[in-house]
């Protein structure tokens, strides 16, 4: 079984978490349109200024999937 890595998008500002929730609508589509083994998408409002959306990818697709979205970071995903 390969890892899967957490890639993850941060949106700050008041709006942070408006934003972060409809990028997740985005990644969503994303998924669907590359037909990627793995559907699992989030948000989180870590505080009032800071917040993220993230999918999780396989390891063999991770350098495919953030050359063409650009996350600002990623970490392994347990």
């Amino acid at each position: 079984m390969s890892r899967r890595i957490k890639l993850i998008w941060d949106f700050r500002g008041p709006a942070g978490t408006k934003t972060a929730e409809h990028h997740e609508i985005h990644l969503k589509e994303f998924i669907e349109a590359e037909k990627l083994p793995l559907n699992i998408t989030g948000f989180e409002t870590l505080h009032e200024m800071h917040a993220i959306a993230f999918m999780v990818v396989e390891e063999e697709n991770m350098i495919a999937v953030r050359d063409a979205l650009k996350p600002h970071r990623g970490e392994i995903w347990e």
